[in-house]
């Protein structure tokens, strides 16, 4: 009795004007703003007045509303209604000062759902307990008695903050499934018994462990994303999210909003809010492919993100806290890019903790053989031809081919094979590949320009004039070779 007498030292007379005030409000609202209900909202207190009266407040302002004097009543509620915000009181049956019970609560609910958005209240408020609360992790901390108004802007902004949450999670899971061809949760399969690869996996083995910041180097289809992949697999976060961005096939325009996200109406077209690909990869690893086709400007602010943890939505202010791994990859000279200001020598820095430069699969001998086997099997299993196997003929063209698209050409190569193949043996002609033009008998020409003309025309020709292609051939970038296009265009005039 002596506690219920404290709980209540609220005074009966505070109590009924709140719920006066909380019935105005309600009415008001319902009159006067025909706004739509918004978030689901469980409150856990014992005392059964503060209850009453919340929910006469509440109850024409939101979806759906659940109250209990139990908090061991919490994990039903959070499955039958699963709330956007847990209101929970922090002074149960143990005392009703400490707030200690409040806290234990709050940490089960925690721990059963990470991501859920708690308000811790109590009527025995001082600073030390709002600090507490916060660091434990309650998204904010009201006092009873209550203001209506501020009691109603922290529920709506846990709201918010919850489905945003919520919308992060399903971004991160979409993005997982989608940037991965080896599916959500497998991992990569790595082939190759060359020293270049033993080196390579070596050092991957030896990083994998760290939250160190890895750069991968090498030609187009060498398997940058699979060692990225790989490292994530052999790391901590390998249950968080891993989320890639191919900066290499993202328009210009496009690079701040697709890294930082956007609040709702921050330019023409951006009706809702949205996580960028480093909010989505926060507590996981953060790909970042082709970071050569960054732009200068973004880099800088990449850099910022990275050094203070934390970015900024477009069209907001509000800083969010960032913990990304991060694996970038390029096939351009990227200390050569520095050299001629094209990249900044400070960003380098920080993504080169370590450096993984991937081989071409012309320099990794019996590895060709070893790939081909590995795909020849993956597709006779795929359309159901699987007695096929490798003549020595094909094996010696295989492994005379210089394969200027790499890995990736060779896979493609072994895929065309399979469909063609009339019968159980794959013999040379079966294999259709880009031989190098013959050379000229006359004295050959050491104009580098002119010589990258040539290349430029013979890797146009080659893909059919798919620029894309094309930019696989000769190891650059899409971006990298309209600029050296431009120039011939332009000439043509």
């Amino acid at each position: 009795m002596r506690r219920r007498a404290k709980k209540v030292g609220l005074g009966w007379a505070y109590l009924k004007y709140s719920i006066y005030l909380c019935a105005q409000l309600a009415r008001h609202c319902c009159k006067h703003s025909p706004m739509e209900k918004k978030g689901k909202i469980l409150i856990i207190d014992d005392n059964e007045d503060i209850l009453f009266a919340l929910n006469l407040l509440l109850k024409p302002l939101v979806e759906d509303l659940r109250v209990t004097t139990k908090p061991e009543q919490a994990d039903r509620f959070m499955d039958l209604l699963r709330p956007d915000v847990v209101l929970l009181d922090m002074n149960f049956r143990r005392d009703s000062i400490s707030g200690e019970e409040g806290f234990e609560w709050l940490e089960h609910i925690l721990h059963r759902d990470p991501q859920a958005v708690v308000i811790m209240m109590t009527a025995y408020a001082d600073a030390d307990k709002a600090v507490r609360a916060l660091k434990s992790g309650a998204t904010d901390f009201v006092t009873k008695p209550w203001d209506n108004s501020k009691l109603l802007a922290t529920l709506f902004a846990g709201v918010e903050l919850s489905r945003e949450r919520h919308k992060a999670r399903l971004l991160e899971q979409r993005m997982e499934v989608a940037a991965s061809p080896f599916g959500a949760t497998a991992a990569p399969t790595i082939i190759g018994e060359s020293a270049a690869m033993r080196q390579v996996m070596q050092t991957v083995a030896q990083v994998a462990p760290t939250d160190a910041n890895v750069l991968i180097l090498g030609e187009n289809g060498t398997g940058k994303d699979v060692i990225a992949r790989q490292l994530c697999a052999l790391s901590a976060r390998a249950s968080k999210p891993f989320v890639s961005i191919d900066l290499g096939s993202v328009p210009e325009q496009l690079f701040e909003s697709e890294l930082f996200g956007y609040e709702k109406g921050a330019f023409t077209g951006a009706l809702k809010a949205k996580a960028g690909r480093m909010e989505a990869a926060s507590g996981g690893t953060l790909f970042l492919d082709e970071i050569g086709n960054l732009p200068l400007p973004l880099q800088a602010k990449l850099l910022a993100a990275l050094e203070r943890r934390e970015i900024s939505r477009l069209g907001s202010t509000q800083l969010t806290p960032i913990d990304v791994r991060l694996l970038c990859a390029t096939n351009a000279d990227i200390h050569a890019e520095v050299a001629e200001g094209r990249f900044r020598e400070d960003l380098l820095y920080r993504i080169n903790t370590i450096e993984i430069t991937m081989p071409p699969l012309r320099d990794r001998g019996e590895d060709i053989i070893l790939l081909a086997e590995h795909f020849l099997g993956l597709y006779a299993r795929k359309y159901n031809k699987v007695s096929l196997s490798l003549n020595r003929d094909a094996r010696q063209r295989l492994l005379r081919h210089t394969w200027p698209g790499n890995v990736r050409e060779l896979m493609h190569a072994v895929e065309r094979a399979v469909l063609l193949a009339k019968g159980p043996g794959l013999c040379a002609q079966d294999f259709v590949l880009k031989e190098p033009s013959r050379r000229s008998s006359q004295t050959p020409t050491l104009n580098l320009e002119r010589l990258e003309q040539e290349a430029i025309h013979r890797a146009m020709d080659i893909a059919g004039g798919n620029v894309s292609r094309a930019a696989e051939l000769l190891g650059i970038t899409r971006f990298a070779l309209y600029r050296k296009l431009r120039p011939s265009a332009d000439s043509c005039r």
